[in-house]
């Protein structure tokens, strides 16, 4: 089956990297094929026409979706009509669910193969999106074992293809070459801090984090703080925090983003949720996940969210091997006696470390090359290899 016509719609930055590979994983099968849609710079070095620039769907948060609505409604219009106009041989929507879903489900129903590429967190919360979703597609390609899990159980076609963060990080990593980088002591224990890239998680985590670091030092002599800062704001306002802490001055070092390299260099990893953690575990890192939010968010969190734990980890292990302190839980005492106990115990990091490098290698999977895959047996009217896919998922992390 050999592929002519492929019309893509990536909404912001991850989904332009993702979709740049997947373009280049299917030139390889298809040399002769053709690209339109809506993409980024990386995905028109692949050879994409884009109709608008990738900025237009990265649209945040409740106003601002609001007020650019008539927008966004007019950019799908078009999206839709070019792609029945040019009859492509298959639509993927790659992220941006919002957006995605819809125009997929529009275009599914006047005929035309559909996919979407990385799931929404819809096995998390507001379950009953799946309804739509397979309505929507004809196949749904995910990144991690368990999502591939939730679609099969609600009978949505579904390929696990990997995570390409998996694909991108060293099943090697060496510890005492990267703190000699970084200009961090061999012998010393050392934690690495990572509070979060939004300003709000510094607001309500930073002071947190830092409190919890203090009491650590005065346990321990030796101790180092890494805190890599995700971008230029989150430095200046982790600075600012930094002067509350005195006590902390001679033992914080803290960089403008190298968070990989902060992770590989230390002993143990405070954070916040979300990608953070994965990387951690693709860096092999015992960690410690601690998260606050609005009082009003959490109450709401509460009732929507499904799942048992919250970090990506223990979400693919489906078993708890990160402890997790959320809310009121999360108190720099907690932290700190949490930390503490994961610092005394080396063997159980090193099994641990162990056992992240095996999660990390069921990932590793050259995800694009294998959403290509996906992509040209759905064209084909093959089924998706979900069975196959998932339980290898499954066999390395015990299910």
């Amino acid at each position: 089956m050999t592929l002519q016509r492929v019309y893509l719609v990536a909404g912001e930055l991850s989904g332009d990297i993702l979709g740049a590979g997947l373009m280049r994983e299917l030139r390889l099968c298809h040399p002769d094929v053709e690209f339109r849609g809506l993409g980024g710079p990386r995905m028109e070095a692949q050879g994409l026409a884009s109709r608008f620039p990738l900025e237009t769907l990265s649209v945040m948060g409740l106003v601002e979706v609001v007020k650019h609505l008539p927008e966004l409604i007019r950019v799908r219009r078009t999206l839709r009509e070019e792609a029945l106009a040019w009859q492509p041989d298959i639509m993927i929507g790659i992220d941006a669910p919002d957006f995605n879903i819809g125009l997929e489900k529009q275009l599914r129903a006047h005929g035309l193969k559909t996919a979407h590429y990385v799931s929404p967190s819809v096995w998390a919360w507001r379950q009953g999106r799946v309804k739509k979703i397979a309505k929507a597609v004809d196949g749904m390609l995910t990144l991690l074992p368990f999502e591939a899990d939730f679609y099969h159980r609600h009978h949505v076609p579904v390929a696990f293809v990997g995570h390409p963060l998996a694909d991108e990080m060293p099943l090697d990593n060496d510890r005492q070459a990267t703190r000699q980088a970084l200009g961090l002591p061999n012998q010393a224990p050392i934690v690495a801090l990572l509070p979060g890239s939004r300003g709000n998680e510094i607001r309500f985590l930073g002071d947190t984090f830092l409190r919890a670091a203090e009491l650590l030092c005065q346990r321990n002599e030796s101790l180092r703080v890494v805190i890599p800062a995700a971008t230029q704001q989150r430095y200046q306002e982790i600075t600012l925090l930094l002067s509350n802490h005195p006590a902390l001055s001679e033992r914080v070092m803290l960089l403008e983003g190298q968070a990989r390299e902060a992770m590989v260099a230390s002993d143990a990893v405070l954070l916040a949720s979300g990608t953070a953690a994965l990387e951690a575990m693709l860096c092999h890192r015992s960690m410690l996940v601690a998260y606050k939010m609005a009082p009003a968010t959490h109450w709401l969190a509460k009732r929507l969210v499904k799942t048992q734990w919250i970090s990506l980890p223990n979400l693919i292990a489906q078993e708890r091997l990160v402890p997790e302190l959320i809310q009121d839980a999360a108190t720099p005492e907690a932290i700190a006696d949490q930390l503490d106990e994961m610092l005394g115990n080396a063997e159980m990091r090193h099994a641990l470390e162990t056992r992240f490098a095996d999660m990390h290698r069921a990932l590793q999977r050259n995800a694009s090359q294998r959403a290509a895959q996906a992509i040209t047996s759905l064209v084909a009217g093959q089924a998706l290899d979900s069975d196959e896919m998932a339980s290898q998922g499954r066999s390395s992390h015990g299910r």
